[in-house]
């Protein structure tokens, strides 16, 4: 995984066009919403990352806070990735 799990998830981002900014300039903890992320989008990115990390989000993580920014994101996806997976 090219620069770890965030740099797959910001590659997400880039390439699915969720924010019209430049992803550099955007840290791991920047609120997503603020950026320009909406609930649509959310949706659309999460079903984007579980398609790419094989995993299912439960409903617990289905909150705001889980799509929040780049490194809650991250940790969701290492939380639900099976043990000895890349993370």
């Amino acid at each position: 995984m090219a620069e770890g799990i965030e740099g797959e998830i910001r590659a997400l981002i880039a390439r699915e066009g969720y924010l019209a900014l430049n992803l550099a300039a955007l840290g791991d903890l920047d609120d997503l919403y603020r950026a320009g992320l909406t609930s649509h989008d959310a949706v659309s990115l999460m079903l984007a990352l579980e398609d790419r990390f094989g995993i299912e989000f439960p409903d617990r993580l289905l909150t705001r806070r889980t799509f929040q920014s780049i490194h809650a994101l991250a940790s969701a996806v290492r939380e639900l990735l099976p043990r000895g997976a890349i993370r």
